[in-house]
């Protein structure tokens, strides 16, 4: 939990360092992709992806190796970082709010949630204009059906839809701004190109533009230039699917273009960039080794993701920080930045502008994810989850320090993995080490207790054992084959 006391921090240290920004309010650029893996930039070391642009970005500032989404999935890792609140106070836990999964193999009721972000929340947008910035977001929004009453100036293509209306080619129905889209249009290109436009009629006064691609989210469609380049590619030990290589290239390709508007119109010292992403990658295209998991489970690979900061002038290149940060700390970090007053509302992350500029983080600190529902497996795999039917069945998490701990509802049961020594979480420690199991247990129910936390107890009558236990048998052979 953070407090007023840091505001201004920014400000008093850029000062005192003796960079002169009285008067001046940085521009903000925060890119924010969705589905994009770990190891997905060149600079994690894919073996196939291509992201120049990115890694330039990168170079510039900070980039963080231990970055969290709040959330494994699109709705909720949202929602979590445009209120600056864990999920059981948004209550935005799925996609939607219906059950997920066979009625049958589900042994416990799952909770709803709610499926848009509550108007009364304040979001960091709002801060924005109240600040005096110009405030736009272009591509997905994912927590209503209009983002601009949640503090946005301009909307192009947001809406309710958490993937891109009828794919990344023309028609977008319901997408506004993209109404005029012509035929072979790609859609990851328009939304990098509307990004500049939003730049050039701006660029006399503060704004601060979310960028929030549709890309790489499903379908995996590639762009058509592209995929000649990527078949004459050959295959990485790591990645090899062209068509998320063309996604990826076409997402670059825009932050370049985007970089170079901001160079052309003097603005690169004034702006400072956020790039981040909603949740791990998408399982069948993608891969986060070391990391167990993808997209939809609580393993690494489905909530730790690339997070990289640049403000050129204020924060010194190619820096590199392991501190733990999450979704719920870029609503603080924002208003540091903006020099704007926190709002009077709960606010469950911690500004890391004091990372930027030297301090040490706290080895000590906790952070926490809370999934009462279910989410189906892939269709195309199982290979990387707790069973064989669901990605994630009802659980919560906490991670402190080396530690991460996870607690599973439908059985009681606990997974206890060293991070530190066992990035992969092959080994469970849970009942060798039944200290830290215990002092773990007890960190994550006081704060599940703390934020209310809706917890899975009912059962659900629907569940049959003999059903579930013969889909398990069915998929593990067919994954077998």
């Amino acid at each position: 939990m953070i407090t007023p006391s840091f505001r201004g921090l920014w400000l008093g240290l850029l000062i005192s360092a003796g960079t002169a920004i009285a008067g001046s309010a940085p521009n903000i650029l925060f890119i924010f992709l969705d589905d994009f893996g770990w190891r997905d930039t060149s600079y994690m070391g894919s073996d196939f992806f291509e992201t120049p642009h990115i890694d330039k970005l990168v170079a510039e500032g900070m980039t963080f190796t231990q970055a969290y989404s709040a959330s494994a999935n699109c709705a909720p890792a949202r929602a979590s970082l445009l209120s600056g609140q864990y999920s059981p106070r948004h209550k935005i836990y799925n996609v939607g709010t219906t059950p997920r999964g066979e009625d049958q193999h589900r042994r416990l009721e799952h909770i709803p949630g709610v499926a848009d972000l509550d108007p009364s929340i304040r979001t960091w947008a709002q801060i924005a204009q109240k600040a005096g910035y110009t405030t736009g977001t272009i591509g997905k929004w994912h927590l209503s059906p209009d983002p601009i009453p949640y503090g946005f100036d301009v909307n192009i293509g947001g809406s309710h839809s958490g993937s891109p209306p009828k794919g990344y080619y023309p028609p977008h129905p319901g997408a506004p701004g993209l109404e005029d889209a012509p035929e072979g249009e790609y859609l990851t290109d328009r939304l990098s190109d509307e990004a500049v436009k939003f730049i050039e009629q701006n660029a006399a006064k503060p704004w601060l533009l979310y960028l929030t691609h549709f890309s790489v989210h499903t379908p995996i469609q590639a762009k058509r230039e592209l995929v000649a380049q990527y078949e004459a590619k050959t295959p990485g030990e790591l990645h090899d699917n062209v068509g998320m290589a063309t996604m990826i290239k076409s997402t670059d390709d825009g932050i370049g273009r985007i970089m170079a508007k901001l160079e052309e119109l003097d603005l690169s010292d004034d702006t400072a960039i956020i790039f981040f992403s909603d949740n791990g990658g998408y399982g069948p295209a993608t891969d986060m080794y070391p990391l167990y998991g993808y997209k939809g489970t609580y393993y690494e690979g489905g909530i730790r993701v690339p997070l990289a900061i640049s403000w050129p002038g204020r924060i010194a290149p190619g820096q590199s920080s392991d501190a733990l940060v999450t979704g719920v700390d870029i609503y603080p970090t924002l208003c540091e930045i903006m020099g704007a007053p926190l709002p009077d509302q709960i606010l469950d992350g911690e500004s890391i502008v004091p990372i930027l500029t030297g301090t040490q983080p706290d080895p000590n600190r906790a952070i926490f994810w809370h999934f009462p529902a279910y989410l189906q497996s892939y269709g195309q795999t199982a290979a990387e989850q707790r069973d064989v039917l669901f990605r994630s069945r009802p659980v919560s998490i906490v991670r402190q320090g080396d530690w991460k701990l996870h607690h599973f509802y439908e059985d009681d049961a606990y997974e206890l993995y060293n991070l530190r020594e066992d990035i992969g979480e092959t080994h469970n420690l849970a009942l060798l080490q039944p200290a830290k199991t215990g002092e773990l247990g007890k960190t994550l129910a006081d704060w599940l207790q703390q934020t209310g936390a809706d917890i899975p107890q009912r059962p659900n009558p629907e569940f049959n054992s003999e059903v579930h236990a013969q889909a398990v048998a069915d998929r593990i052979k067919r994954d077998q084959k």
